[in-house]
C-alpha cells in the first residue's frame, strides 16, 4: 500500500505543486490584505492540492499510451505498469471528492464554481489532440488558482484578481511552450499539436518571451490596482531578473538547459512573488 502511494505521488510529480500553490496563496493574502483566517487557509490548501492531484492523475491516465510511445516519458509509472488504471481512477475520484468537500467548506460560490474548475483542469488533458493552444488551457487551469483563493476569502470576484489570473495563465503557457520544445519531433510523429510544432523552435521561444513579458507587465499593473508598496516592487525586480535568466538559458541552437529553465526558475518565480507580496502586506 505504501509503495503504491509512493508510485502515485511520484507519477503526479507532487513537488511541482510549487508552481501554482504560491499564486493561490497570493490570491488569498491579497483578498485578506494579510494572512487569511486559519480555517480558510487550510481549506484553500486542501482544495489546491486535491484539484492538482485529480488533474495530474487524470492526465497520466489519458496519456498513458502516448507516454509509453514517447522515449522521454516511457519510464513513467503507468507505462511501466507500477500504477494501474484502476488505482489511478480511484485516486482521481478521491481527489475530486476532497476538492468538492473543501469548496463546500469554504463558501457557496466556491462550491457552485467547482464544475467549471473541473471541466478546465480535467479537459486540458485532451486538448493537445486537436489544438496547438493547449498551453493556454493549461495556463487557464493554473490561473484559476488565485481567483479561486480570492473567492474563498471574499465570497466574490473583482477585476484585480482576474488580471492576476491572466498573468498566471500567460506565465504558465510561456513555460509550457518551452517544455513542449523537447517533444516537437514526437508530436509530429504522433499527430499531436503544440505551438513549437506549429511555429518551430525559434518562433516558439519568441512567443514564450512575449507571454512572460505581458505577465510581468500585468504584475506591475497589480501594484497600482492592489495599492501595493515597496516590498512588492522589490519582488517585481527579482521576478524580472529570474525571467530574464530563465530565457537566457535556452536558445534555438542550445536547448541543453531546458529542464533547468522549466523546473528551477519557475519554482523560484512563483515563490518569490508570493513571498514579497506577503511581506509587503504584513510590513
Amino acid at each position: 500500500m505504501i509503495q503504491t502511494l509512493r508510485h502515485l505521488f511520484s507519477m503526479i510529480k507532487f513537488p511541482h505543486t510549487v508552481f501554482a500553490l504560491p499564486f493561490a496563496l497570493m490570491g488569498a493574502v491579497l483578498a485578506a490584505r494579510g494572512i487569511p483566517p486559519t480555517d480558510k487557509l487550510l481549506w484553500i490548501l486542501v482544495a489546491m492540492v486535491s484539484a492538482r492531484t485529480a488533474a495530474m492523475t487524470f492526465n497520466r491516465m489519458v496519456d498513458r499510451r502516448l507516454d509509453a510511445a514517447n522515449p522521454r516519458t516511457a519510464n513513467r509509472e503507468m507505462p511501466r505498469g507500477v500504477v494501474t488504471s484502476k488505482q489511478a481512477a480511484v485516486m482521481v475520484l478521491v481527489s475530486i471528492a476532497v476538492f468538492e468537500w473543501s469548496a463546500y467548506s469554504l463558501n457557496r460560490l466556491c462550491l457552485i464554481l467547482t464544475p467549471v474548475a473541473l471541466l478546465v483542469i480535467l479537459g486540458y488533458s485532451f486538448t493537445k489532440r486537436f489544438t496547438s493552444y493547449s498551453h493556454i488551457i493549461l495556463g487557464l487551469a493554473l490561473g484559476l488558482a488565485p481567483v479561486g483563493a480570492w473567492i474563498a476569502v471574499k465570497g466574490s470576484v473583482s477585476p484585480p484578481v482576474i488580471l492576476l489570473g491572466v498573468a498566471v495563465l500567460l506565465w504558465v503557457a510561456g513555460f509550457d511552450i518551452l517544455y513542449a520544445i523537447q517533444d516537437i519531433d514526437f508530436d509530429r510523429q504522433a499527430g499531436l499539436y503544440s505551438i513549437p510544432r506549429f511555429l518551430g523552435v525559434g518562433k516558439a521561444l519568441v512567443t514564450a518571451r512575449i507571454f512572460h513579458l505581458v505577465t510581468f507587465l500585468i504584475l506591475c499593473l497589480e501594484y497600482v490596482l492592489m495599492d501595493m508598496g515597496f516590498f512588492y516592487l522589490l519582488g517585481l525586480l527579482v521576478v524580472m531578473g529570474l525571467l530574464l535568466y530563465e530565457h537566457s538559458l535556452v536558445s534555438e541552437n542550445d536547448l541543453s538547459r531546458l529542464n533547468m529553465a522549466f523546473f528551477n526558475m519557475n519554482g523560484y518565480i512563483s515563490v518569490t512573488i508570493f513571498a514579497f507580496t506577503l511581506l509587503d502586506l504584513l510590513v
